[in-house]
């Protein structure tokens, strides 16, 4: 043991973690049973390791642990008697690196394509980030039971998807990869820009969000869109500390204050896009990167390339189809060649929620259009479900008058 007052390292809870999960759930077949283990183990060693020290060997102690718990589980059911007995004796992998290829298939089970992402990222969250759920619970601001029973009905979709505890098969793995770098891509464009609640970011879920795919990327090193879904990531939080002023208020783009920006980040970004491009596979996650790298090489906001920017965003538009990529090249468009041209492209585009409302009234108060784009500001605020969002909208139609100045 190590020294018992040590600070509890999370991080290596969290690398652990998945580890654990996969050695566990190849032994005994059973990915929900083995899941609620691990979690059980967690807690004992968040409660014991502080206390007790950091074992010589945390991945034995955690595996052992997880599997009397799951021993104990199995034992209370006697119609699973003979499964128990099946595995029970099978030597126990206390090697850490034994679990290194098992911890993909576990992120590979927790964002099944059966998933929807918001099922599949509280259970990714908690599985292959070793998060609690009373802690996944507080990020999306719902009460602990109502995500217990949401991980619950995760777990058991994939169990009746009839998953076995397996790396996909090599036909069917580049399909499963996308499905879980389109979770990962979810789960930190929601923390990154939350939809819901007082706060505009969720840093504990885009945090994780960056740290599973940092940890895939080092699975996976030469996938180009591994490796340029981190790059869009890193070139998109490095604005974070720029995205609200000392109130808490939204600060679009063009009036951040740039300084603010983390170079360390951007330039790590920019590497990795170059890795990715050189891969010489273009992917949807390596546009979004291009066009994030655009923004953030720009030292003002007046030097941004804009016709790169709209160049980048007709790729990905064709490649995805995306309504959301052609509000955001309709945008690209306007600074090109003026509002009206962005507003018309505008019309061939159908996005529920707020933000095609939003794009119209910044669109419409930059032709001059004051009351169009007033009312457009109300509705977007009216469908807006982020409180910081929201006030932000209904400022920018508060600042329009009913005629335009002289």
């Amino acid at each position: 043991m190590t020294t018992p007052d040590a600070a509890l390292p999370e991080d290596l809870l969290r690398t652990l973690a998945p580890q654990v999960l996969g050695v566990l759930g190849r032994r005994s077949g059973d990915f929900a049973a083995a899941e609620d283990a691990v979690q059980e183990a967690l807690v004992v060693a968040v409660t014991h390791w502080p206390r007790d020290g950091v074992p010589e060997k945390p991945f034995g102690w955690l595996l052992q642990t997880a599997t009397r718990r799951l021993l104990d589980a199995v034992r209370s059911d006697r119609s699973r008697r003979g499964r128990e007995e099946r595995w029970a004796a099978a030597e126990a992998v206390t090697s850490q690196a034994a679990g290194d290829d098992d911890s993909l298939t576990v992120l590979f089970l927790c964002c099944h394509p059966a998933l929807t992402p918001s099922s599949a990222i509280p259970l990714t969250l908690r599985a292959v980030g070793g998060l609690t759920t009373a802690e996944i619970a507080r990020a999306f601001l719902v009460p602990e039971a109502t995500m217990a029973q949401r991980i619950s009905r995760a777990k058991r979709r994939v169990a009746d998807a009839g998953s076995t505890f397996a790396m996909p098969a090599p036909d069917e793995r580049a399909a499963r990869l996308r499905s879980v770098l389109h979770v990962l891509y979810v789960m930190f464009t929601e923390g990154s820009t939350s939809t819901s609640g007082g706060d505009l970011h969720r840093v504990d879920v885009s945090d994780e969000a960056v740290r599973l795919t940092r940890w895939l990327h080092a699975l996976e090193p030469a996938d180009p869109e591994v490796t340029g879904l981190l790059a869009l990531m890193l070139l998109t939080d490095a604005r974070r500390p720029a995205r609200t002023d000392a109130s808490g208020e939204l600060v679009p783009l063009p009036e951040q204050d740039r300084s603010r920006w983390d170079r360390a980040l951007i330039a790590e970004g920019l590497a990795l896009l170059d890795e990715a491009i050189g891969a010489r596979s273009v992917g949807e996650y390596q546009l979004q990167a291009a066009v994030a790298a655009v923004h953030d090489r720009a030292a003002t906001a007046a030097d941004t390339d804009w016709p790169q920017v709209v160049a980048l965003y007709g790729l990905l538009e064709r490649m995805t189809g995306s309504p959301v990529v052609a509000v955001n090249r309709a945008v690209a468009v306007a600074m090109v060649d003026g509002p009206e041209a962005g507003l018309r492209l505008l019309d061939d585009v159908d996005l529920p929620g707020h933000r095609l409302d939003a794009v119209r009234a910044h669109l419409l108060e930059s032709a001059g259009d004051t009351a169009a784009a007033r009312a457009a500001y109300h509705r977007a605020a009216a469908a807006a479900t982020s409180v910081p969002e929201r006030r932000y909208l209904t400022l920018r139609a508060a600042r329009l008058t009913a005629d335009p100045p002289a």
